[in-house]
């Protein structure tokens, strides 16, 4: 008679699938036909598209048909050639799909484009013209401009983040109407960046009319034009953005001083650390993870930064408040050179990869040596 432990193994024994040498082979010959032929498709409208080739599809409605049956014959060939590892696979397979289409096939589409000479203002159509797009990227002054003006916008993040780190110990002390000033301090980054460049840049900074504009005048400034001068104008387009910026690195630092082991602080004071050692030795070293985190997102946004320049001075005057997303956004409208700005962006992605990458393993390291 069998004990009721081992009525219960036998009950719930699991049998793993005996999948054959034929079936495994059919599974992968399923799959490996219905990818060719999705690849096929594909490379035949594309050619088509290219203008390489006369012969193709009407739309590109074929390889969407081609792509949603290699997906499914993706899907069967996993069960047929892993068997329960399979079914599970299949939990995970329709987001990869997804991925992958809008993702890496718009990625691959914009590749493309950026090696054709394609402008909607011309009756020849697209047509593909090599790296001359990437060798007009390269002598383009306005280009370069951009990115000069996007390493001063990613360095002003510095200062953003001394100021926020500055609020978020002030809303962290014991101060009277707290809860009202963390309010009052996160208004701005309730706002829209859209919002804010009419109602700053457009109404307040108006060099005529605006209010700031007229109290510059009463302290002494004869014509304030806050666009008109380059550097005044990056100034400018700075302080709105950092405006609604610095409450989120503020937020995030004020969570992790709030966080903070109140012990250690209440030990480096019996000790006889005043408040700047305390700060210096105690608070900045153990906020560190925290603020590479800040700082890197922060980066990040900044990177996007376009909406207030392009609402506010439209990357004006002669370019100097230009960065490469309004840039960018400027070939397509004004210009509607798609060829060339779609190179831009791929140029500019690439470049943010590798320097995200690079800050990334920087701020690790040195996270290393200081732990």
């Amino acid at each position: 008679m069998n004990t009721p432990d081992a009525t219960i193994t036998e009950e719930f024994e699991i049998i793993p699938d005996r999948i054959t040498d034929r079936r495994r082979r059919i599974g992968k010959w399923l799959m490996r036909g219905f990818f060719a032929l999705f690849v096929g498709i594909f490379l035949i409208q594309s050619s088509y598209a290219l203008g390489f080739t006369d012969f193709g599809f009407e739309n590109w409605r074929p390889v969407l048909y081609g792509y949603l049956a290699w997906g499914v014959a993706l899907g069967a060939g996993q069960v047929i050639t892993r068997g329960e590892p399979g079914y599970r696979a299949l939990f995970v397979l329709p987001a990869v799909l997804f991925v992958i289409s809008v993702v890496i096939v718009p990625m691959l589409f914009g590749l493309a484009i950026a090696f054709t000479d394609y402008n909607l203002a011309s009756f020849e159509g697209q047509k593909f013209n090599g790296f001359d797009n990437l060798v007009q990227l390269v002598q383009d002054d306005f280009f370069w401009n951009a990115m000069r003006n996007m390493v001063f916008y990613v360095a002003a993040v510095f200062v953003e983040y001394a100021i926020a780190f500055g609020l978020a110990l002030l809303l962290n002390a014991d101060i009277k109407a707290r809860k009202f000033f963390r309010v009052a301090f996160l208004l701005p980054f309730m706002l829209s960046p859209v919002a804010v460049s009419w109602m700053i840049g457009k109404s307040l900074m108006e060099n005529r009319f605006g209010p700031v504009a007229r109290l510059a005048r009463n302290l002494g400034w004869e014509s304030p034009a806050f666009f008109t001068d380059p550097w005044i104008a990056r100034l400018s387009i700075e302080l709105m953005d950092a405006w609604v910026s610095i409450p989120f690195i503020m937020i995030l630092l004020l969570a992790g001083l709030q966080a903070m082991p109140k012990d250690v602080i209440e030990a480096a004071k019996v000790d006889g650390a005043n408040s700047w050692q305390n700060f210096w030795k105690i608070t900045f070293p153990l906020m560190l993870p925290v603020s590479a985190t800040a700082i890197v997102l922060r980066i990040i946004f900044k990177l996007k930064l376009a909406d207030i320049v392009i609402n506010v001075t439209s990357g004006g005057p002669g370019g100097a408040t230009d960065t490469l997303s309004s840039f960018i956004f400027r070939e397509y409208r004004d210009r509607s050179n798609v060829g060339y700005g779609t190179m831009i962006a791929i140029v500019y992605l690439i470049t943010i990869i590798i320097f995200i990458t690079l800050l990334l393993g920087f701020i690790s390291k040195r996270m290393q040596k200081m732990t």
